[in-house]
């Protein structure tokens, strides 16, 4: 199985996941399954079949959270270098049409979160991005249509390290 690229933050946060599933989310929901079996018959028990889908949904999580961790490669990104755009790097790009700026940090797929200003490096920008130096032009297809960006700077979010 190919591996997948992960910041170091981007594996513990993870990782806390996991823990937390196993730790506290899972034991809750066992004392659930046990309280819902106290009130009698499994048939016609609500509490019991919705304690049950969420026993199976986490468990589904739990899986999907090892198999993660097991395909995560992490990238040290204090041997990177700030010349190109590459995994890891934060990159400043402006909008040629509009002039707007915007940062966005590429990552693998288990921790992009757009809402962070995060994006994984298959994502169609990210993608784009990959390889290019202060001052190169993207074109970019996205779900809007095409758009024309500059990439301003590339520098790494030392929290990252």
């Amino acid at each position: 199985m190919e591996k997948i690229p992960i910041t170091k933050s981007g594996f513990e946060n993870l990782k806390k996941e996991l823990e937390y599933l196993k730790g506290v989310l899972i034991p809750a929901n066992i004392r659930d399954i046990e309280t819902a079996r106290g009130h009698g018959d499994l048939s016609e028990n609500a509490e019991y079949t919705a304690a049950k889908e969420k026993q199976s949904f986490l468990h589904g999580k739990l899986q999907e959270l090892e198999n993660n961790l097991a395909l995560s490669n992490i990238i040290d990104l204090k041997t990177l270098s700030d010349d190109k755009v590459v995994f890891g790097a934060t990159v400043v790009i402006e909008e040629i049409n509009s002039g707007s700026q915007t940062n966005y940090q590429l990552v693998g797929p288990f921790e992009s979160d757009i809402s962070a200003n995060k994006i994984s490096v298959t994502s169609p920008i990210g993608k784009a991005l990959i390889g290019k130096a202060i001052g190169d032009e993207v074109i970019v297809k996205t779900p809007g249509g095409m758009r024309k960006f500059e990439v301003v700077d590339i520098f790494f979010d030392l929290s990252q390290i």
